[in-house]
């Protein structure tokens, strides 16, 4: 027979790890968030048997522990805190501590059964870093030029400008490094240069994909849409047949392919005309636009998928 899954809920704070597991008898313990605390946790886990860790993205502070629990190797699965925050309300659990998010954590895996979430390699968890920092840059370039634009004192426009021009040379180092990353790694290499055979996709665009969704080329066409957050969604009750919207999804890939579906739309044959045939029936140009991006990120998706498969 094999052996019972015992599912376990992880709560994380920056300095400790609130863990409970369904084993029985039920246990709660604590430990350290770093790496001592680290190894005395997968210890533990160990000794549950059979375990599957329920965890939710923690602002970077859930990295390592995850890390080290894949390096074990354990099942982890780091979840939407939306997603386990709404399953508490189902059930009419409001109080919120660390002990008692942690019990939700581990009944929403016993419950729903999630995913593990995959585990990354080095180069992969680097490329993850380098274009979050690249996201961050071009956020802080933004907002300089939005306040240059209204900044009048001469000495302050000069401090601004100066600014502007070293987060230029930073975009510049990052797109070095991720470019010197990319070819480094044959497998990401050839990632990289299937996605950009599309017309539309550029070499930033495709770094951005394969980093924000490592699932890509592993999914089916749905999970590949919903992902990105450009599947639509019902809004229907009764007689009422409401739009149908998007969201949800990774809203860094999400931006990413908008750019690329965007000139897709004008400059890519096979976007174009399906475009052009929306506008046609009476769709709305952004309407069109998202239909172009769901349609977008289905075939990357099957390039990654089917090394076989051809554009035409």
């Amino acid at each position: 027979m094999l052996p019972s899954l015992v599912y376990v809920g992880m709560d994380i704070a920056k300095a400790t790890l609130d863990l409970h597991a369904l084993s029985t008898p039920a246990q709660s313990r604590q430990f350290a968030n770093n790496p001592a605390g680290h190894r005395t946790l997968v210890r533990w886990l160990q000794g549950l048997g059979c375990v599957h860790v329920v965890c939710e993205a923690s602002g970077g502070y859930e990295r390592s522990v995850v890390l080290a629990l894949q390096q074990a190797p354990l099942a982890v699965s780091v979840v939407n805190p939306r997603q386990a925050r709404d399953f508490a309300r189902a059930q009419g659990r409001l109080a919120k501590t660390d002990q008692l998010d942690a019990q939700v954590l581990a009944e929403f895996g016993q419950r729903l059964q999630p995913a593990a979430t995959p585990v990354l390699s080095v180069a992969q968890r680097q490329l993850v870093e380098l274009v979050a920092r690249r996201q961050q840059v071009q956020q802080l370039r933004i907002a300089e030029h939005n306040r240059l634009e209204h900044t009048t004192h001469p000495a302050v426009r000069r401090q601004v400008q100066r600014h502007l021009r070293g987060l230029e040379r930073q975009l510049e180092q990052l797109d070095a490094w991720i470019t010197e990353l990319v070819q480094a790694e044959p497998v990401l290499a050839h990632k990289v240069a299937r996605l950009c055979e599309v017309v539309g996709v550029g070499r930033i665009t495709a770094v951005v994909l394969l980093a924000t969704m490592p699932e890509l080329g592993a999914l089916n066409r749905g999970q590949a849409a919903a992902l990105v957050g450009v599947a639509p969604f019902n809004r229907d009750s009764g007689p009422r047949r409401g739009h149908r919207l998007i969201g949800g999804g990774r809203s860094v890939a999400r931006r990413a392919l908008y750019m690329a579906a965007l000139v897709a739309a004008f400059s890519n044959p096979r976007f174009q005309v399906f475009y052009q045939r929306l506008i046609a029936a009476g769709k709305a140009p952004k309407v069109a636009l998202v239909a172009v991006m769901r349609k977008l990120i289905i075939l990357l998706n099957q390039l990654l998928k089917n090394p076989e498969f051809q554009l035409t």
